[in-house]
């Protein structure tokens, strides 16, 4: 009597396929298992695997850098700014991306943005000059324009140049009795930076490096310099993370700088950079606006606090409208 062979896959397939436990289909039937296999085994081999659709998806490159109160890297509040609590939203809102995000400084990131990479930063003012080279979002959210800061016992120095309660930087600069302490490569909106470039050379003091406003700071404190261009806000923070009690430091606003600014998301501008931002423009056409505009809102002083959240309502509303 003839003996018939046995069918079973285990015995027959080859013994690579049996190491992969993936591969593993079982006994195959008595006729045609083989054939079967094989088929089956094919088949298993060109099912798409996950890890590798997700390496197809463009990866966007998010820039941050350390500038309360949009971003905070360190100390009490860190990664509460406003931008740390927008970030997440508009990646979860972009699936269709391999989000990345990258601490770097000011000259970095700028340098990034030059690149022809997707990168992208939340966190920008617009100027013309900037919009030679970065494609813009639509307004993000609104900040208080930058003033000048003078500790209490120096504010005498600024009372030739004040008026209606607004410092005329224009003529305290060509004035020459004082030097401006002011950030490197920083942009202030365009009206300072116009105001800024036109500025003999000595009557400014730029800082670099990473802790460029604490150095600032630190100055000021030291009686080295008097006078300090920024954000009221960032300068608030920073000054009480060394220790500079609120009260020491009396704020301006300067005249003609307008009381707000608005920020904006720029990316490389690149075809894929400029599809980036309409994507994202529909993004912050949907998200809801009072959970950016609160966030901001927390770090200001309580008797600016209500008439922010106001202007910037009525400045979105206006913007919205067809």
């Amino acid at each position: 009597m003839t003996r018939r062979r046995s069918h079973n896959c285990a015995k027959t397939e080859p013994s690579e396929l049996r190491r992969l436990p993936a591969w593993d289909i079982g006994p195959c039937p008595s006729r045609g298992g083989w054939l079967l296999c094989v088929l089956a085994i094919s088949l298993l081999l060109l099912e798409p695997v996950p890890s590798a659709l997700a390496q197809t998806r463009e990866t966007l490159i998010w820039l941050k850098r350390d500038l309360p109160p949009l971003t905070i890297f360190d100390g009490p509040k860190k990664g509460q700014g406003v931008i740390d609590q927008l970030l997440p939203l508009l990646i979860a809102s972009m699936p269709q991306y391999q989000h990345s995000v990258m601490r770097v400084n000011r000259a970095r990131g700028l340098q990034m943005l030059h690149e022809p990479s997707l990168v992208c930063d939340a966190a920008l003012n617009w100027s013309k000059e900037r919009e030679q080279w970065i494609a813009f979002s639509i307004p993000v959210f609104r900040a208080m324009s930058n003033g000048l800061a003078v500790r209490r016992v120096d504010q005498k120095a600024l009372a030739p140049f004040i008026k209606d309660g607004e410092v005329d930087l224009a003529a305290l600069l060509a004035s020459g009795s004082e030097k401006l302490g002011i950030i490197a490569e920083r942009n202030y909106g365009e009206y300072l930076d116009a105001l800024l470039k036109q500025a003999p050379a000595d009557a400014l003091t730029a800082h670099y490096g990473n802790d460029a406003l604490g150095s600032l700071l630190q100055m000021q404190r030291l009686g080295r310099l008097r006078l300090l261009l920024g954000y009221r806000p960032e300068i608030r923070y920073q000054a009480s993370l060394q220790g500079i009690a609120e009260d020491e430091l009396q704020f301006y606003p300067i005249r003609g700088a307008g009381k707000y600014l608005s920020g904006y998301i720029g990316c490389t501008d690149t075809p894929k950079g400029r599809q980036a931002i309409v994507e994202i423009n529909q993004v912050l056409r949907a998200l809801p606006r009072e959970r950016l505009d609160e966030a901001y809102a927390a770090w200001l002083d309580p008797e600016s606090r209500n008439d922010y959240l106001k202007d910037t309502k009525a400045f979105f509303d206006d913007l919205a409208s067809p």
